[in-house]
């Protein structure tokens, strides 16, 4: 095995938040480094070190730091809370403080380390205008004329989420993929399947756009929650258990908070003949 860095490779680290996983590279004090190619030849779990999501961290103009999402296809994403919260968690380690501030598509946005070791990010408000979602055509967000009569919310990405009796019996691959390109996404979307547990408590899947089926989704967790309040199942405040663990939510007037664990796995470094097949 090979312990010593190579001249000219790239560092990066492996984190996940409930099962989410994500590369990172940080790219702060130089230009930006991820392409299309670079992130998907990164997300393939064979040929590279996989991941759901990319976060490529950045310099911030009035904020700790910036931060891009990709996904495991080579597309890009507006928005990803677990990754943020990771990046979030590291940052603040390197900084010796609680809280942080960053920015992504979607603003300005905080970060803060529980006593309990458990970070929280907001990640602003839900997006329930038709066109910001966006949707192609105006429909009643709260039942969308599609068979199962789901909901859809924008947390920066789009969701569309289903109520359904039982989570832990839909046939996730198919009627995910399904879902993903439905005419009514222009831009694709994010599915969610959740069902009641409990007061306030839900049991959710998920299909991520662009990534496939994840242990997690931070934002597909926000976008349901908020569905389920504006549908008069939950509170403001919902615990959802997901495939990779347990995620908390808290739809506050600043914006959705959501809570849960992190943990940073390892560092390594990209070849420099890896990074130069991509282009």
């Amino acid at each position: 095995m090979r312990h010593t860095r190579p001249e000219n490779a790239l560092p990066f680290m492996k984190m996940h938040g409930a099962g989410n996983d994500f590369v990172i590279i940080d790219s702060r004090g130089r230009q930006a480094v991820t392409t299309p190619m670079l992130a998907a030849a990164l997300g393939d779990r064979h040929r590279g070190v996989g991941f759901d999501q990319l976060a490529e961290i950045r310099d911030g103009e009035d904020a700790d730091f910036a931060l891009d999402f990709w996904n495991s296809d080579g597309s890009r994403a507006g928005a990803c809370g677990n990754a943020s919260r990771c990046v979030a968690d590291h940052v603040m380690t390197g900084l010796g403080r609680d809280s942080v501030t960053f920015t992504t598509e979607r603003g300005r946005l905080a970060a803060l380390r529980r006593p309990d070791g458990l970070v929280s990010v907001n990640m602003g408000a839900p997006i329930l205008d038709w066109r910001a979602v966006p949707l192609s055509q105006e429909v009643d967000l709260l039942h969308l004329p599609i068979v199962g009569d789901p909901a859809a919310v924008g947390m920066g990405n789009p969701h569309c989420v289903f109520f359904v009796p039982d989570a832990e019996a839909v046939d996730l691959p198919n009627d995910g993929a399904a879902m993903e390109h439905h005419p009514l996404f222009p831009k694709a979307t994010n599915v969610e399947f959740a069902s009641l547990t409990g007061p306030d408590r839900l049991r959710m899947r998920v299909w991520e756009r662009g990534a496939g089926i994840t242990l997690a989704c931070g934002s597909g967790a926000c976008a349901t929650a908020v569905a389920a309040n504006l549908r008069g199942l939950t509170g403001r405040q919902v615990t959802l258990d997901l495939d990779g663990g347990t995620l908390e939510i808290d739809w506050r007037d600043d914006g959705v908070w959501m809570t849960g664990p992190t943990a940073h796995v390892f560092d390594g470094w990209l070849t420099p003949a890896f990074i130069a097949a991509q282009g």
